[in-house]
Parts: C-alpha cells; sequence; structure tokens
C-alpha cells in the first residue's frame, strides 16, 4: 500500500506560493498532483518568483508526475531530497528549471 499522498498549497510572506507534497506520486494519484500543481501556478502572482514544488516528503514519484513538473517547468522551483535526485537529473527536468536537493 502506498503512503497517502497530501498536497497543500500555501503562500509565504513574500506573496510566492509553495505546494508542499508528501506521500508517493503514481498513476493512481497523479492527476491530483498535476491538477494541484496547476491551480498553484494559475494562483500564483506574477512577479512573485516561480511556485516552489516541496517534494521533500516524497519518497517516490512516476512519470506521469514528471509530466506535470515538465509542463509548469517555466514557473516552478522544485525543492526535493537525494532520494529524487536522480529522476530529477536523469529525467531533464533540473536542465530546464530550477531543482534544489537538499540533504536528508
Amino acid at each position: 500500500m502506498n503512503p497517502e499522498l497530501t498536497l497543500a498549497t500555501t503562500s509565504r510572506a513574500d506573496g510566492a506560493v509553495v505546494l508542499t507534497v508528501a506521500g508517493e506520486i503514481d498513476m493512481a494519484n497523479a492527476a491530483r498532483f498535476t491538477g494541484a500543481l496547476a491551480e498553484a501556478v494559475r494562483g500564483a502572482p506574477l512577479g512573485c518568483g516561480p511556485v516552489v514544488v516541496d517534494l521533500l516528503g516524497v519518497g517516490y514519484l512516476d512519470s506521469a508526475a514528471l509530466s506535470g513538473l515538465f509542463a509548469h517547468a517555466e514557473r516552478v522551483e522544485v525543492v526535493a531530497g537525494e532520494l529524487l535526485e536522480a529522476v530529477l537529473t536523469v529525467s531533464g527536468l533540473a536542465a530546464i528549471t530550477s531543482v534544489r536537493i537538499l540533504g536528508e
């Protein structure tokens, strides 16, 4: 059984939007993730920087989740743990958008 996917969108004091994700993102729930991501990007005020996609609580993501990130690469900054570093790099996402890997 996969850990339940949780999604929370908040705004920082500087106006930047943060989408915090925890659990695993796979084919069964990727539509929820990509929908939340699209809504966060639509709702983010221009000029307040990219939408921060906090994946520190994500242990697994599949190609459907990557597709959602690629679709919004020009408007997001991804923050993830070392566990996701390889998939974010090998997929090419790290070459087209900001990806920060934080040690665990």
